[in-house]
């Protein structure tokens, strides 16, 4: 972990890509004489690495987006894997002679989930429209549940395993049920503790466990897990007003922080692999080259399918809102993506740690007691698959984002008229509850000490909100007493709830709410610190 990190580090300091240069790197180092086999049980990746992974990208994406964006999201997400696992198993069937159809269609289950992580930070950093940043995040949250629970049924349909539901279509029905209702149990048992505990680092604590407690109840019941933990993230994620202001900032330094962690041991793990797939093959007394052959293969073929299926299904959809026309031009599914932001889209398909993870998790054997057919084979295409993939299409992506330009013109606009109806919402909160204050008094305080705080903290407010009287809002707030404090503080929660209402009733958009409240929480956080100092 210490060489992964110091790995990313240098990455991230010559502006490469973190993902490649950790694969490259660990790939080389696996032929290191006297270096270790690396190896983690599939339980251990998917209950451990995945679910604090899930959680964190389900807790920083607005369930709102993903409610917008859910047609373009389970096309993506689950009938995108659908696709893929029947093209890459009937394919992978065709040419590999170790595979048999349910060998071949448990491969096409194990290469089809993409991870977005890289493509995520791709976008994030040359700045992809928020509308496909949204649904390449949602494709991920959801993705992994298909695949792992096609994996399931193809896994079992090879080894002769019982499943606890017969029906495929029922199955997949309880996992996405079960898991869903898992996951919204647990997080609302969460959010009621968290309200009365009243302990940010305790509060935060639970944060870190929900993760694992919703993927191992889940998986318990043989339910989703991966949707338990992603419902778990929506919920705890949603903002309201009754979070303490001291946990949200702790849990925005803590998630990332995890993330990188994690991201830096996945990716530089997957490079590990590589000596060690080669092994494997050559135990089993196969080609070496020739199954990397039959891998690169494969490989193309996920590649491909991707963008093809994209084109015909949007072809196929702008045909049908041709014939039948758009009942609802302000559907922002109904009106679709331009081929261009469909075309990065269909690029961004980079597998990862599920693909490994699902892998590493084929059995050893059948039920009957025979060899699972094509077991190496599996392992070498899915390494194969997930490292080619972050390596032509994680080089390229960058370049494509750039010379498609796929910036929407509308967005920077709309944006900035959400922010100024953010503002407004502010300012007028402020503005009611200082009158109240005027009006009625502070509990504790003379009504004379009031009127002299109150034209300070709207001072205070308008600077912030005005950008206005920048330099010296530190010296003013700094300079004040407890009261200025404490007024100064309600008229934040004041505000933040304003905010919350307007987002609820849809008025301001859930987006531009999280980054106004990041504002407000660090000075609401800092009159309570010198709140807090004076009472001691």
């Amino acid at each position: 972990m210490i060489a992964a990190v110091a790995v990313a580090g240098f990455a991230k300091r010559f502006e490469l890509q973190v993902p490649l240069v950790l694969v490259a790197v660990g790939s080389v180092a696996s032929f290191i004489p006297g270096v270790p086999h690396v190896t983690l049980a599939p339980d251990l990746i998917l209950g451990v690495v995945l679910p604090p992974l899930l959680y964190s990208a389900a807790l920083d994406f607005s369930f709102v987006s993903f409610r917008k964006n859910l047609g373009h999201i389970l096309r993506l997400g689950i009938v995108m894997v659908l696709v893929t696992t029947l093209a890459v198993g009937y394919f992978a069937n065709w040419l590999v002679p170790e595979l048999t159809l349910g060998a071949a269609l448990v491969l096409g289950a194990v290469v089809a989930p993409p991870d977005a992580v890289a493509a995520v930070a791709v976008g994030r950093k040359l700045g992809l429209p928020s509308r496909m940043m949204a649904i390449l995040t949602g494709e991920s949250l959801v993705n992994d549940a298909a695949a792992l629970t096609l994996f399931t049924l193809a896994v079992a349909s090879v080894t002769g395993k019982k499943i606890a539901i017969d029906s495929p279509i029922l199955f997949f029905a309880y996992e996405i049920i079960g898991g869903v209702l898992v996951g919204l149990i647990l997080s609302r048992i969460v959010r009621f503790v968290r309200t009365r505990i009243q302990d940010s680092a305790l509060e935060t604590v639970l944060g870190l466990v929900l993760p694992f407690a919703a993927y191992l109840a889940a998986e318990e019941i043989h339910a989703s897990g991966v949707l338990a933990v992603v419902t778990a993230g929506f919920v705890l994620g949603r903002v309201t007003a009754d979070v303490a202001v001291t946990t949200r900032i702790q849990e925005r330094q803590v998630w990332p922080t995890l993330d990188l962690l994690l991201e830096a041991f996945v990716f530089a793990y997957m490079g590990l692999q590589l000596k060690f797939v080669i092994s494997e093959v050559e135990r089993d007394g196969l080609p070496v080259l020739h199954i990397f052959a039959y891998a690169l293969l494969i490989l193309v073929v996920v590649i491909a399918v991707r963008p093809a299926w994209i084109f015909v299904n949007t072809g196929r959809r702008a045909a049908m809102r041709s014939v039948f026309g758009v009942r609802n031009v302000k559907n922002s599914d109904a009106l679709g993506l331009t081929w261009k932001q469909n075309l990065v889209l269909s690029w961004a398909g980079m597998r990862g740690v599920v693909t490994l993870a699902a892998a590493s998790g084929v059995p050893l054997a059948t039920v009957a007691g025979d060899p699972f057919p094509g077991r190496a084979v599996i392992q070498a295409v899915a390494f194969v698959v997930a490292v080619g993939t972050l390596v032509i299409q994680g080089l390229t992506l960058p370049l494509l984002i750039r010379r498609l330009d796929v910036a929407d013109p509308h967005e920077e606009q709309w944006t900035d008229e959400q922010q100024a109806l953010a503002r407004t919402i502010s300012r007028s909160a402020a503005e009611t509850y200082l009158t109240e204050a005027a009006r009625s008094g502070v509990p504790g305080a003379s009504k004379e000490s009031v009127e002299a705080v109150l034209e300070r903290v709207r001072r205070s407010v308008r600077a912030r909100l005005d950008a206005e009287e920048t330099e010296d809002h530190e010296e003013r707030v700094a300079a004040a007493g407890a009261l200025f404090d404490t007024l100064r503080r309600n008229v934040l929660g004041a505000q933040r709830d304003a905010l919350v209402k307007a987002r609820d009733s849809g008025e301001l958009d859930d987006e531009v709410l999280r980054h106004v409240l990041d504002g407000l929480d660090v000075e609401e956080a800092a009159a309570e610190a010198r709140l807090e100092r004076r009472n001691r």
